[in-house]
């Protein structure tokens, strides 16, 4: 295998995009490498020295290191873990991505960036990686080696287990993936997978020790900051990491404190009990932004707001049905409403802006008569059904509350549940028929791999469609970019018109700081790399 370098890819850091992601330049040129030496190859080398995130939320001068900082986010109760490949809330994510190390990770346009991974080569055939580990350390000093990673690959694999990454990893036949020297992870894929680099970067796929199945006490791990201590639904602990591959943070320390309400983190950041309080209110926004109290930072249009509606049980195992509430929403009113206007309208689907993203679709708008004369159809004049929502995340209580007003105008008699914050999405994954929804940002093919298909983890639409399953397998495997945006194109417009997101808006993702906090990525969505990226900020 031979490898082509990228001399702008070596860092996870990157120019700041456009208001809205797409990721076209990495995969422009990974069809541009294949037609010109015969290799589907694209080689990443090379390591950035420390520095503050590209595209940050205010300038500070040079960089300086010492202090603690206090970060609050909503978490998930006693039942916390630092096991990263347990990681769903983005208090999880954010730290497990202080803790441990991803092969690759997604940058501001959604494109993989190398963390782990040195470099990566593939195959003519595309179905065969090879993937080059760079110099890293865990924190008992222990090397990162190819064993490590192929652990770590077979544990979120094992189907006794409900890890979220396992659908993103499905592609690859672990068994006959090796490691012929520590270095090197030489990746056997099940079919040709175009976009391999993705998987690489998948939303949970960290690397741990080879054998490491405690993450609770003494997590090991090789990300920039190290385990003091952890109490679940509290806190969490950590110190800078001075091995840290990547430049040592500038922090001293980093304390993860859970605050479930938006007005306890609000009111902690203004009283200086912390120093970042993520996922603000809108209205929170608009009273602060601009003040000398402290600093709102805005990733714009970074989370899809929506309701899932479970497919495989009444009353929305009809299409009909379904098709009837795609139609009773007026998407404006819920953005001005649940968002005080901090977004933009959706169209049922999934990654506006995305590279592969169905763009020529037309824009659904309300038509209550049309609904009233689907649900007819369907035997549901009269429907009553439960929205399960929770104050778990800005405007979701709202949002139900409007949508319950407007499907009133259809007919249709909603019941606003309001469920705790601690047990939320576990409790909303299985149970139930409707419910609020959300989701930060990641490529469109990896929402459809760990929400979409039959083996899907995360699936709360219990969206189960083999020949969907096939498609997507078709998808990964086809060469030609153009082809591949087709089959993604046909996936879409069968989940716009039957799917089970009724997708209404896309949010601004809003933080807030204290004004002497520096190095916050300004133009980073929610879930991307230099999203919630404590070692490359600082205390001025």
């Amino acid at each position: 295998m031979n490898g082509i370098s990228l001399s702008d890819a070596t860092s996870g850091a990157a120019p700041a995009p456009g208001p809205r992601p797409s990721g076209v330049h990495r995969r422009d040129f990974l069809s541009a490498a294949t037609g010109a030496v015969g290799l589907g190859a694209l080689g990443l080398t090379g390591c950035a020295g420390p520095g503050p995130a590209a595209g940050t939320a205010k300038a500070g001068g040079k960089p300086r290191r010492g202090g603690r900082l206090r970060a609050a986010f909503a978490g998930g109760g006693a039942s916390e873990t630092l096991d990263p490949h347990l990681a769903n809330l983005f208090a999880d994510v954010a730290r497990a991505k202080a803790l441990f190390d991803k092969l690759a990770d997604h940058g501001p346009d959604l494109s993989a960036r190398p963390r782990l991974a040195a470099r990566w080569e593939s195959a003519a055939g595309l179905d065969r990686w090879r993937v080059t580990l760079r110099e890293a350390v865990f924190h008992d000093g222990r090397p990162v080696t190819a064993d490590d990673v192929l652990y770590s690959y077979r544990r979120i694999a094992d189907p006794k287990r409900a890890f979220r990454a396992r659908a993103s990893l499905e592609p690859i036949d672990l068994g006959a993936s090796r490691a012929p020297d520590a270095r090197t992870v030489e990746f056997v894929l099940k079919r040709p997978t175009a976009e391999f680099p993705n998987v690489l970067a998948a939303f949970g796929a960290y690397v741990v020790p080879e054998g490491e199945q405690d993450f609770d006490h003494e997590p090991v791990g090789s990300g920039p900051f190290r385990f003091v201590s952890f109490a679940p639904g509290k806190s969490a602990v950590l110190r800078r990491n001075e091995d840290y591959w990547d430049g040592a943070p500038y922090l001293d320390e980093l304390e993860f404190i859970v605050a479930n309400e938006e007005s306890a983190r609000v009111n902690a950041l203004l009283g200086g009990q912390v120093e970042y309080a993520h996922e603000l209110a809108p209205t929170t926004a608009r009273a602060h932004e601009g003040g000398d109290r402290i600093e709102i930072v805005r990733l714009r249009n970074s989370a899809m707001q929506s309701f899932a509606m479970k497919t495989d049980r009444p009353p929305f195992d009809d299409g009909r049905v379904r098709e009837a509430f795609f139609l009773i929403a007026d998407r404006g009113e819920l953005v001005d409403g649940a968002l005080s206007g901090a977004g933009e309208v959706g169209n049922d689907l999934f990654g506006r802006g995305y590279e592969y993203y169905a763009a020529d679709l037309p824009q659904r708008e309300q038509d209550l008569d049309r609904a009233r004369a689907l649900l007819r159809q369907a035997g549901a004049e009269g429907l009553k059904v439960t929205l399960d929502t929770s104050p778990v995340a800005a405007g979701f209580t709202e949002a139900a509350t409007i949508f319950r007003d407007q499907a009133a105008k259809a007919g249709v008699t909603i019941t606003v549940r309001t469920g705790s914050k601690d047990s939320y999405w576990k409790d909303i994954l299985d149970s139930g028929t409707l419910c609020s929804y959300r989701s930060g940002a990641m490529p469109i093919e990896t929402h459809i791999s760990q929400r979409l298909l039959s083996g899907s983890t995360t699936n709360a639409t219990k969206w189960h469609h083999k020949d969907f399953d096939a498609l997507y397998r078709q998808a990964q495997s086809t060469e030609d970019r153009a082809a591949r945006t087709a089959v993604y194109h046909r996936m879409q417009r069968r989940l716009h018109a039957e799917g089970g997101f009724l997708v209404w808006g896309f949010a601004d993702w809003i933080l807030g700081t204290a004004r002497d906090v520096r190095g916050v990525a300004a133009a980073a969505p929610a879930n991307s790399l230099d999203w919630a990226r404590f070692d490359k900020v600082w205390l001025a």
